[in-house]
C-alpha cells in the first residue's frame, strides 16, 4: 500500500508546478475546459433521455409488480449512466491530450527541466497522439462494459462496479499520461508497459487518484495540467528505480 499512496502523491506533487510555472500550467486549462464542456453536454443529454431509454430497453418488465419493475429499470439506468461516465472520463483524457498536445508538451518538458538532467529530444508526433487517444477510448469502452456487467450483481453490484471501473480506468490513465515522457526517451509501447507493470502499485495509485479527481464536477479541468506534470515526475521515479530495466529503448536519457 505504501507504493500505491506514493503513486497518488505524484498527482499532488504535480499541483506544485502551479507555483513554479503558472503560465505553462494555465495554458493546460484551455483544451481541458473545451473538452469538458462538450462531454458534460453529452452526459446531460443522456440523463434527460435516460428514463425513456430504460423503459424502451426493458419492455419485459412492463407487467411486473411496480417495485420490481422500478428496481430493474433503476439498476439498468444506473449501469448505463455509470458506463457512460467512465467512457467520458477516459475520452476526456484522450481528447484533451490530442487537442492540447502542444500545451501539454510544454508542461512535461518544463517539469523535465525542473527535475534536472537532460530533457529528451524526441517529440510526440500528433498522429501518434491520435492513435494512442483512440486506443485509450477503445480500452475505456471495454472497462465501462465490464463495470456495467459487474453492476448487475445483486446487492453489492453498484459498489463493486464502481470500484472495478475506478481501478481499471486508473490503470489506463496512469499508462496514457506517463507515455509522453517515456516515449520521448525512445521507449517502445511494450517497454513502457513492462516498466509500469514492474511498478504496478505506484502507477495504479497515481491513476486512481487522477480518476477520483476526474469524477468531481469540473475536477478534470483543474487537475489535468497537474496530472501531466505529476505523470512526468512519476515517469522519472520509475526510471530511477533500481528495479527498472530499460529494455526495448533506443537510448534511455534520464
Amino acid at each position: 500500500m505504501r507504493e500505491f499512496f506514493r503513486g497518488a502523491g505524484f498527482l499532488f506533487r504535480g499541483f506544485g508546478w502551479w507555483r513554479r510555472r503558472p503560465g505553462a500550467m494555465a495554458l493546460g486549462l484551455v483544451p481541458a475546459a473545451i473538452v469538458a464542456i462538450l462531454l458534460v453536454a453529452l452526459l446531460t443529454a443522456l440523463g434527460i433521455f435516460l428514463p425513456q431509454l430504460t423503459t424502451a430497453a426493458t419492455p419485459f418488465a412492463e407487467g411486473w409488480v411496480p417495485f420490481w419493475r422500478d428496481f430493474i429499470r433503476f439498476g439498468f439506468g444506473a449501469a448505463v449512466f455509470g458506463g457512460a461516465l467512465f467512457i467520458a472520463v477516459v475520452s476526456f483524457t484522450a481528447l484533451t491530450l490530442i487537442v492540447g498536445e502542444p500545451f501539454y508538451e510544454r508542461i512535461w518538458r518544463t517539469v523535465e527541466r525542473d527535475l534536472g538532467g537532460t530533457v529528451p529530444d524526441e517529440g510526440y508526433p500528433f498522429w501518434h497522439s491520435v492513435v494512442d487517444g483512440l486506443s485509450l477510448i477503445g480500452r475505456g469502452i471495454l472497462v465501462a462494459i465490464v463495470a456495467a456487467l459487474v453492476g448487475f450483481i445483486p446487492v453489492v453490484g453498484t459498489v463493486l462496479g464502481f470500484v472495478t471501473g475506478v481501478l481499471l480506468t486508473g490503470w489506463l490513465l496512469g499508462d496514457e499520461l506517463s507515455s509522453r515522457s517515456l516515449a520521448a526517451r525512445g521507449m517502445t509501447a511494450d517497454a513502457r508497459h513492462a516498466l509500469l507493470r514492474r511498478h504496478r502499485a505506484r502507477a495504479l495509485g497515481f491513476g486512481v487518484a487522477t480518476q477520483l479527481f476526474f469524477l468531481i464536477p469540473f475536477g478534470a479541468v483543474v487537475v489535468m495540467p497537474a496530472a501531466v506534470a505529476g505523470s512526468t515526475a512519476l515517469s522519472r521515479s520509475l526510471l530511477d528505480d533500481p528495479r527498472s530495466i530499460p529494455s526495448g529503448t533506443s537510448q534511455l536519457r534520464r
